[in-house]
């Protein structure tokens, strides 16, 4: 469909300089914008190159205010407004309402409205899932698992039983939520080990999105939470009795051991280890292939960490350069 320039304006809470009337169906990079297409420039630098590009409209930031050639949307936070506008033009594929006859469903199964359950789902018994929520193909939902309103779970999943689940949660292809922790204890007598209880939860909050083949651990005794508006990556794994805050990041390939705290706000790079009994404070930032040792406790509101031991990365490149010098020397 084909929006006015002013309806997207109004939709990316921008500035509109230029013909309100002109035409927009899709959103583009700058080399691949085409006349009906809306692109955006965060850097002054690449203006130029988004003025001359056959994109129909710009958004970009205040720096653009008094450039002519194309009409523009100014925007506070360019990257953030085009988003926007990428999520109105281009939303969600919604899926047909209604049971797949290769469904496997229990008669105490809850269903509410407009829901779809695609080839080959299982949901057990004590199953509710909300209105207009989407169960992908081949999922397997374990008993009492409760999957709130518009909430999208891809195909392949695995959801163990008893998981709680808020609205508007989107869980992608593979990803396995509430299954026991890695919990042992040694017997020393034997040098056997035996499993502690792993019959704790899984709480998921409202708006969180989880990536392709994470997983989730349940907690041991009680829950393990993920907090609302929180967005994980592909191949994640969260443990046992671990603590998310509200809108955190967590990147690709990171893992976190048992009974840590992550607080709200925190941005969590790829491939970053973080041992048990770990706390991250509110708005802390772990760069990529951070290491965080047992029990401690990383703070600072927006300051970023690096390396193994994790410490902020100032501290990290004094003593590479110190480091730099010495291989010099020697």
């Amino acid at each position: 469909m084909k929006h006015s320039l002013a309806e997207i304006a109004g939709i990316a809470g921008a500035r509109l300089i230029g013909d309100e009337k002109i035409q927009i169906s899709g959103i583009a990079n700058i080399a691949s914008a085409g006349a009906e297409d809306l692109t955006f420039v965060e850097d002054e630098k690449l203006l130029g190159d988004a003025l001359r590009s056959d994109a129909g409209a710009v958004i970009a930031g205040e720096f653009a205010a008094h450039a002519a050639g194309k009409p523009l949307l100014i925007a506070r936070n360019p990257r953030l407004a085009f988003a926007r506008v990428g999520s109105f033009l281009h939303p969600a594929r919604r899926h047909e309402p209604g049971v797949h006859s290769t469904a496997i469903i229990h008669h105490s199964v809850q269903l509410g409205k407009q829901v779809a359950i695609q080839p080959n789902v299982v949901l057990t018994e004590g199953v509710v899932v909300g209105d207009k929520t989407r169960i992908g193909p081949g999922t397997a939902i374990g008993a009492d698992v409760v999957i709130g309103s518009n909430c999208n779970i891809a195909a392949n999943v695995t959801i163990y039983p008893g998981t709680k689940m808020g609205d508007h949660v989107t869980v992608h292809a593979g990803a396995v939520l509430g299954a026991d922790g890695f919990g042992y204890v040694r017997d020393p007598g034997t040098g056997r080990y035996e499993k502690f209880p792993q019959i704790g939860t899984l709480v998921i909050e409202d708006d969180v999105e989880i990536g392709a083949n994470t997983t989730i651990d349940r907690g041991a005794l009680g829950p393990t939470v993920i907090g609302r508006g929180t967005k994980l990556d592909n191949m994640v794994h969260i443990g046992h009795n671990v603590q998310v805050g509200e809108n955190v990041v967590i990147a690709a390939q990171t893992g976190i051991s048992g009974s840590c705290v992550i607080e709200k706000n925190a941005v969590i790079a790829g491939q970053v280890g973080i041992a048990d009994h770990v706390r991250i404070e509110e708005g802390a930032i772990l760069g990529a292939q951070c290491g965080v040792p047992s029990k401690k406790v990383i703070r600072g509101k927006g300051v970023v960490f690096w390396g193994t031991p994790a410490r902020p990365i100032r501290e990290y490149l004094k003593e590479l350069a110190v480091l730099a010098k010495l291989a010099k020397k020697g």
